[in-house]
């Protein structure tokens, strides 16, 4: 039976396999979290997972690129507007143990290079288990309302807000505020009004939710309003968004105002200075937590100072000046029926454990993810075994392992060395962690997986592609390859049997289909270069590679010419931020396959792909620009520094090159500030770099 190796001991080829398999199931349960309201797996299995594939990237940055660590909740779902937010809705880090805290102090001195002896404020709030909302006020008057989504657009909710204003759960208008503010809080379900609601969803024969989150989510996501104006949802407020005005200094006097402006604000949120009156605070609020009539699953902290928490900015999906400490998980016995296996778009075979529905801290679950069939062996679970589960959360729990004082299943679990969809076969190379089906486009599983990325919200985001529907059009052999969507209504005209006459469609779904893929066939670069799939290519390194080169015939290009690897064009592609040799060698993997190239042309000859988005800096005088920092800096720290340029829509890449627009140099600088001198590069000192972006 193996163990998981060490992250330290991980060799780089072991790390890019499990981190593949990690990003793969992060990326899945995301969807199913936040836009489904149908989560896969419990809390503690995605924080294990999620810090596993944290601690990897941080031994092996070049994995980082793309991973779901990085991104925010989910796409909005079909069938509602959308509302892009003045300001993104960020996600939280976690903190799992009382060390987590006091770090996570410790970095916010070593950011801001605060001396030890300066308190540092923090405001502690309980974690409210519901759904994030973000209000909108136009000089004091309710205008729009939009869940998190995916942290840059939401679903537009704003009828159904309007339901709690009608019950004076929320303020339509308040007065001696801003012309404009978003106020963020989170829409929940108290506990009896939870119990009230599944009493009547029983009476009424309608199936009862499993938990008040769940309730609260689907109640607010309801098409029509007259639905959620029946639902008993309530709303803490506790956090500002857009803002035209400033209100307060502090997110603690941003508190008092909201309470005076008429929002609910939780009364067991307090001020605390350190880590240790932070972990007193979780400690309390934790011995609590039984007695309240809401749900939590932790305790948020968060720099009190505005002008703090400006400095600290964010790294990826979450703000450096915020995070969430997650109480322990709780736990149950059940038993495991039968293992599953799943084939996922990479080929990858994902065993999912089903269990004897069983309740779990007031959840009842019944499946659950094995990873890997070293997880399996390691675990020792056999189907039919006794086994320990465990959930932190309200979602489906994690097997921690068998009772083995209990009878066991007759047989260990032999995993398939044979794809169970195409009958290909499944392969591991050398120490591989995961076992990959062999089958490519010729395995259905992979190729609508594959088509399922890249239809889905931030990729071509093409309504009417559904699971179901990619289904139905790769089993009658309508589609097997992305350019084959834009060619299905030419398709669906020369075919005696039309897609309107099969059941389940007609003249108005196949209409209101062929007319959402006309209106993709103009696509941002960014997007374009994430629907592709290509491993470790995730939004942010889509972004990144559309930022640097500008438009596909200038990527594609310069693909192609890095594809040698030690030349120009491939250390200018590992120049770019977060991207290294591993994620470089997967993109130029692509682009040395013969049928991917055939495959790509034939894409973008059915598309007009547009230059690449840009960052809105205002009139930053480095927007577009490639900056190196090199050396130490004085007013501000190099995180900072970086943060900052990011901000104002320069490209801050690792190395120097003849395409480098600027080099700032600190005391100390090294051979980046020798290459620069000898390429003839414009070197700034801090205080020139100071004075070109204003201070």
């Amino acid at each position: 039976m193996k163990t998981p190796i060490a992250v330290a001991s991980l060799t780089p080829f072991e790390a890019r396999i499990e981190a593949a398999s990690l990003r793969e199931n992060l990326t899945r349960w995301d969807l199913a979290y936040h836009q489904a309201d149908a989560p896969e797996v419990d809390d503690a299995e995605y924080d294990d997972a999620r810090r596993r594939l944290l601690a990897i990237e941080t031994r092996f940055p070049d994995l980082a690129a793309g991973s779901p660590t990085a991104k925010i909740g989910a796409p909005a779902a079909e069938g509602f507007g959308k509302i892009r937010h003045g300001v993104a809705m960020l996600s939280l880090d976690n903190a799992f143990a009382d060390d987590d805290v006091r770090e996570f102090e410790g970095k916010i001195r070593r950011f801001l290079a605060l001396p030890p002896d300066l308190p540092i404020a923090f405001v502690a709030e309980p974690k409210i288990d519901g759904l994030s909302i973000s209000l909108r006020y136009e000089n004091g008057q309710f205008a729009a309302a939009a869940t998190r989504g995916d942290g840059s657009e939401g679903e537009d909710v704003t009828a159904n807000i309007r339901t709690l204003i009608a019950k004076g759960k929320i303020p339509e208008h308040f007065d001696n505020g801003p012309a404009v503010i978003e106020i963020r809080g989170e829409i929940y379900m108290t506990k009896a009004d939870f119990l009230e609601l599944n009493r009547r969803q029983d009476a009424a024969g309608d199936k009862a939710f499993a938990n008040p989150r769940n309730a609260a989510a689907g109640s607010l996501r309801q098409l029509d309003p007259t639905i959620t104006a029946t639902r008993p949802l309530s709303l803490f407020a506790y956090a500002l968004g857009e803002i035209s005005d400033a209100v307060a200094e502090s997110h603690w006097d941003f508190l008092d105002r909201l309470r005076a402006w008429g929002f609910p604000v939780n009364d067991l949120i307090c001020r605390c200075h350190g880590a240790d009156e932070l972990l007193e605070r979780y400690t309390a609020i934790g011995a609590g937590r039984a007695s309240l009539d809401y749900d939590i699953d932790g305790v948020v902290y968060k720099v009190d100072r505005f002008d703090w928490q400006q400095r600290l900015g964010f790294v990826s999906r979450s703000p450096r000046w915020a995070i969430a400490h997650k109480f322990p998980a709780e736990q149950a016995t059940t038993i495991l029926e039968r293992i599953e296996i799943q084939v996922g778009r990479t080929g990858a075979l994902t065993p999912v454990a089903h269990l004897r529905p069983v309740n779990v801290g007031g959840v009842v679950v019944s499946r659950a993810s094995l990873h890997n069939e070293d997880e399996i062996a390691r675990k020792g679970v056999r189907e039919g075994d006794t086994v320990i589960v465990q959930r932190a959360g309200d979602v489906i729990p994690q097997v921690v392992g068998v009772v083995m004082d209990k009878p066991r299943g007759a047989h260990e679990f032999v995993f398939p060395e044979i794809c169970p969809i195409c009958g290909s076969h499944a392969l591991r190379t050398g120490d591989e962690v995961i076992r990959r089906c062999s089958g490519g486009l010729a395995c259905k599983a992979q190729v609508k997986e594959k088509l399922r990325h890249f239809v889905s919200r931030n990729a071509f985001d093409i309504d009417g592609l559904g699971d179901e529907n990619i289904d139905f059009l790769c089993e009658g052999d309508w589609i097997s390859k992305p350019a084959d969507i834009f060619r299905l209504e030419a398709a669906n005209a020369g075919r005696l049997q039309r897609l309107q006459n099969f059941k389940g469609w007609g003249e108005k779904k196949v209409s209101k289909l062929f007319a959402a893929i006309a209106a993709r066939r103009t696509i941002t670069l960014e997007r374009f270069i994430f629907a592709l799939g290509i491993r470790q290519v995730g939004e942010a390194t889509a972004k990144r590679l559309a930022r640097h080169y500008g438009t596909f015939i200038a990527w594609r290009a310069a693909m192609l010419a890095a594809v040698p690897r030690e030349n120009e064009a491939y250390h200018d592609l590992i120049s770019i931020e977060d991207i290294g040799p591993a994620v470089a060698n997967d993109i130029l993997a692509f682009f040395a396959e013969d049928h991917n190239l055939s495959a790509l042309d034939d894409l973008a000859a059915q598309l007009t792909i547009a230059e690449a988005q840009k960052i809105e800096a205002g009139n930053s005088p480095i927007a577009g620009k490639s900056v190196v920092f090199t050396g130490e800096l004085v007013a501000m720290t190099r995180a900072e520094a970086k943060s900052k340029a990011e901000m104002l829509g320069a490209k801050v890449v690792g190395s120097v090159s003849k395409k480098t627009d600027y080099v700032v140099a600190g005391p100390n600088a090294g051979s980046k500030l020798t290459e620069a001198e000898k390429l003839g590069l414009t070197v700034l000192s801090e205080q020139q770099w100071l004075d070109l972006i204003g201070g």
